[in-house]
């Protein structure tokens, strides 16, 4: 871990006419090379906050800072070089290929004149070879299945070769051999050096791949740290409103021992759990 790439310190967002902020007094750091996650039940301003780091909302109070500089600074331009972005929808309504639809992430290296050059063709053949969809390339994006659209937008955002990449909910409504080769990928590429902001349901794919977590209640940030530091038998049970266990990932790989939730069925599983059984 190094000095934070992006830095946010007393965010406060409220949408208008809500009786609450969605985003409350919210401190947070990504560090330099690092895979960061944010996690929290719906509502609780996961999204509201990425938006707020992205710069597609102003905070009503509140500081943001990418690379040290105040992210009001930056040109829309000039940022989107630096970050990569994967939203959690999207809908593409014109006939586009597969490497047409990556190459749309050199446009903030390109401008409005200049055409794509050999150094912006390999970095979207590098990002199509990092993604798996090479083979796809030719394809029309829309006849694409959910796994391999959300792969070739991972892949549009590294053609943008970015410092930060941000995404949205990546792996919904993904089978499970698409979800792990995305959680996968992002861990291949924090280890190549790109630092990654996750923001996820998972609570389990986080704790696993994820080198710090925070979680989020009510637009606050409730707990902030390692994946065992966060995610407690007592903290997930106030948060989520229901009973869990916090067991350690019986591996074998390199997420062996990450503390995985398991929520129990019926309310409470039939029976408290004793001391005994409560692993966190």
């Amino acid at each position: 871990m190094t000095s934070p790439l992006l830095a946010a310190s007393g965010l406060r967002f409220r949408y208008p006419g809500a009786a609450r902020p969605a985003v409350d007094e919210v401190d947070l750091s990504v560090p330099e090379g690092a895979l960061v996650g944010v996690i929290g039940p719906n509502g609780s301003g996961k999204s509201t906050l990425v938006r707020l780091l992205l710069g597609a909302l102003e905070p009503d109070r509140g500081e943001i800072r990418l690379l040290g500089r105040r992210l009001s600074s930056w040109r829309r331009r000039e940022l989107a070089r630096r970050v990569g972005v994967v939203p959690q929808n999207e809908s593409v309504t014109f006939p586009v290929s597969v490497r047409e639809f990556v190459a749309m992430g050199r446009y903030p290296h390109l401008g409005p004149w200049r055409t794509e050059g050999p150094e912006d063709r390999d970095a979207v053949e590098r990002a199509l070879a990092r993604c798996d969809v090479e083979d796809l390339a030719g394809r029309a994006f829309a006849t694409l299945s959910g796994g391999e659209r959300q792969l070739a937008r991972v892949a549009r955002a590294l053609a943008q070769e970015p410092d930060l990449l941000a995404l949205d909910e990546p792996t919904v409504s993904l089978d499970v051999r698409h979800e792990m080769e995305i959680y996968e990928l992002l861990r291949e590429l924090v280890a190549g050096g790109t630092t990654v902001l996750l923001v996820t349901h998972n609570l389990n794919a986080a704790a696993r791949y994820a080198d710090r977590l925070l979680l989020l209640h009510g637009g606050r940030a409730r707990a902030e740290g390692t994946p065992a530091e966060v995610l407690t038998r007592e903290t997930v049970e106030e948060v989520y409103g229901w009973p869990v266990r916090v067991v350690p990932h019986p591996g074998p790989g390199p997420d062996e021992g990450a503390p995985q939730v398991v929520a129990l069925a019926g309310g409470d599983g039939g029976h408290a759990p004793s001391e005994g059984e409560r692993d966190r």
